[in-house]
């Protein structure tokens, strides 16, 4: 209990114990303010790992079809090239 004032006790009691709750309560939102923090930074990591490894499937995907497509085009030159000689050799 508070000490003798003008005021009267009981309200006295009642700012002293709402200042004491703000009090007690200022380190569980600290940690409450802190964990969401840290959640949202590990959600984004994780976003961001995700939006990674996809562009990374599409950069592989890209460089796969390019490469089947320069084997195919080698081998239809080279083709061509044997048919030719083929016909050359025909013609003579």
């Amino acid at each position: 209990m508070a000490a003798n004032t003008a005021v009267n006790s009981q309200i006295t009691d009642s700012v002293t114990q709402a200042n004491t709750k703000v009090l007690g309560d200022a380190p569980a939102i600290a940690m409450g303010n802190l964990f969401q923090a840290t959640s949202q930074a590990l959600g984004l990591a994780a976003l961001n790992a995700t939006n990674a490894q996809q562009q990374s499937n599409m950069t592989a995907q890209a460089s796969t079809t390019m490469g089947v497509t320069t084997l195919y085009s080698i081998d239809t030159a080279t083709d061509a090239v044997g048919t030719a000689d083929i016909l050359d050799q025909l013609k003579k």
